[in-house]
């Protein structure tokens, strides 16, 4: 435990609410590639999580319970989704498909089918009666949970979607991309009422703060940014990872932001303070997706390790001394939500689970203002990480406070005492050794020579430009990929309207004889059959008619 002291002028904290480090609980294995998405359910019960094996597996807490597979897409699973109300969980994929599924053993689901692409995310609605979804065909559209019919569009993207969330009070919609925007929506006029403007990079997560005030996104740029809605200024920047962020979530009080990133690490951030909490260690590979539980007590990350884990939380505990508006805590039984013992757990071996009491989260208060809001400048971050040996436990936890940083590692759950049996001893021991792969920390350039620094960081920018070239070559490829499609549809209406001529009839009927694969860089003929050419249209040669040689040129003499 970190020892407290004074927060900028307030008192120390009481020694019974210091900042508690978080600790691994669980770690689930059973997907077979990796995993991208991953949510608790509202009652405390089950664990969601989406994989691109193509499925959605439920984890139960309760060991009597097997974890459920539920096989039903074609592709990638990107996204997952618990309803904060019902029993449903929503999932989307690289089939263009989005589906609802029930948490139980049987795994009823109902296909939706509105997008041309990619679906990216998946959100409900707080009150659950909406699900909002965002895909590679440039839109958002929302659905109607109740009757699980399609609602409305939300157009006005120049390129994919990757993300968007709906606010606490279900009126307005946020959506990020890779043309570089975060859009906020009116669901009531289903028009874009705001749009920020993010020049550092593709947007790949967004999301609202639990009052609504404010947003915060992450970015290939590796940054968070936080925007105020009712200023329509930035109230947070922070340069936030050395890869790109690829999620992000809200503790329910709004005082902590949790980041993942491909540069395998996750983060917890202190909004109120503006500066980095904890740096994580515990996946092998890039970090995928983060969610906090109802509570707070609770989060889960994902990645590409296979794994989905449990953390108890543990800092939001000083909330309830240090903030107004904090969490209100419920009695809880004596068993607790996760149980202790160590080790991973595989499919058909969930961790046990209490009863359905919990923290309940509590109205927070308004966003702070930007006056006591500062970001922690990067060289101070590198400068405090690059003073702080990694601990070599895969689940490592790094520590920053008060500009001085210290390495608590994140030891595996106790063992059982000495009077437990031997088998369980026996059990726990090989459960451990399932935590002891070490992790290399991410690349810290301070510890390097000037030149190769100054070199890495050359390449990084050349990487970045080269990304941000292949995006814009997508865009124009995909605006093509549109052009040629309306081209084609037109070609095809305009030949269904000509209708066959009788002999002897003087109107000509226009023949297209294709000698090469349209879009393939050949040339055809557009033939004009008068009396004298009907029933011929199969030998028509570059006398019958005129000789193109692109679809355009047709298309601009039509």
């Amino acid at each position: 435990m970190a020892s407290g002291g004074a927060r900028h002028g307030l008192a120390p904290l009481p020694a019974e609410s210091q900042v508690e480090d978080p600790t691994l609980e669980r770690s689930f294995r059973g997907h077979k590639d990796a995993v991208t998405s991953v949510c608790f359910n509202h009652n405390m019960k089950q664990l969601v999580s989406g994989s691109l094996d193509n499925c959605v597996m439920v984890w139960n807490f309760k060991p009597q319970l097997r974890a459920f597979r539920f096989a039903g897409h074609k592709a990638g699973v990107y996204s997952v989704a618990f309803s904060p109300v019902h029993a449903l969980i929503a999932s989307g994929s690289k089939d263009r498909t989005v589906r609802l599924w029930q948490p139980t053993v049987e795994g009823k689901s109902t296909v939706l089918k509105a997008h041309t692409g990619t679906v990216r995310c998946v959100a409900f609605s707080t009150d659950g009666r909406m699900l909002a979804t965002c895909a590679d065909d440039k839109t958002v559209k929302v659905w109607s949970v109740a009757t699980q019919k399609f609602a409305f569009t939300l157009s006005g993207h120049q390129n994919w979607v990757r993300c968007c969330h709906i606010s606490p009070d279900g009126r307005l919609a946020v959506s990020g991309g890779d043309d570089r925007t975060v859009r906020i929506w009116d669901l009531n006029s289903k028009r874009v009422v705001r749009v920020f403007e993010d020049q550092g990079g593709l947007i790949n997560t967004v999301a609202f703060h639990p009052d609504g005030t404010c947003i915060a996104s992450g970015s290939t740029d590796t940054s968070l940014k936080l925007w105020d809605l009712r200023s329509n200024v930035l109230l947070q920047h922070y340069r936030a990872h050395t890869g790109p962020v690829t999620h992000l979530s809200f503790h329910p009080t709004g005082s902590f932001l949790l980041s993942s990133s491909l540069d395998t690490t996750l983060k917890v951030w202190d909004l109120r303070e503006g500066q980095l909490l904890y740096t994580l260690h515990g996946h092998e590979g890039a970090t995928n997706g983060t969610a906090f539980s109802p509570a707070g007590d609770y989060f889960a990350s994902c990645g590409a390790d296979e794994q989905v884990m449990v953390w108890k939380t543990n800092f939001d505990r000083y909330l309830e001394d240090y903030t107004a508006a904090g969490i209100q805590k419920v009695p809880r039984g004596s068993e607790p939500l996760i149980s202790d013992s160590a080790g991973s757990v595989a499919p058909t071996a969930p961790a046990p689970v209490a009863g359905a009491g919990g923290l309940a989260p509590s109205r927070v208060a308004p966003f702070p203002s930007p006056a006591h809001i500062r970001a922690q400048p990067p060289a101070a971050i590198a400068a405090t990480e690059g003073s702080v040996p990694v601990a070599t436990q895969p689940s490592g936890v790094r520590r920053v406070a008060g500009g001085a940083g210290r390495t608590v590692p994140a030891t595996a759950p106790s063992p059982p005492p000495p009077q437990a049996a031997a088998a369980a001893a026996a059990a726990a021991a090989a459960a451990l050794e399932e935590y002891e792969v070490e992790v290399p920390p991410p690349l810290n350039l301070a510890d390097l020579p000037e030149s190769l620094a100054a070199t890495l960081q050359h390449m990084v920018g050349q990487l970045d430009v080269l990304t941000q070239t292949i995006a814009l070559l997508d865009e124009r490829l995909t605006r093509n990929e549109d052009y040629a499609q309306r081209l084609d549809d037109k070609l095809s209406t305009l030949l269904q309207q000509q209708q066959p001529q009788q002999p002897g009839s003087n109107n000509p009927q226009v023949v297209m004889h294709q000698q090469q694969p349209l879009y393939g860089g050949g040339r055809f003929v557009v033939a004009k059959l008068g009396t004298g050419a009907v029933g011929h249209d199969t030998d028509c040669n570059e006398s019958a008619g005129v000789m193109y040689d692109t679809v355009e040129q047709y298309s601009d003499q039509l």
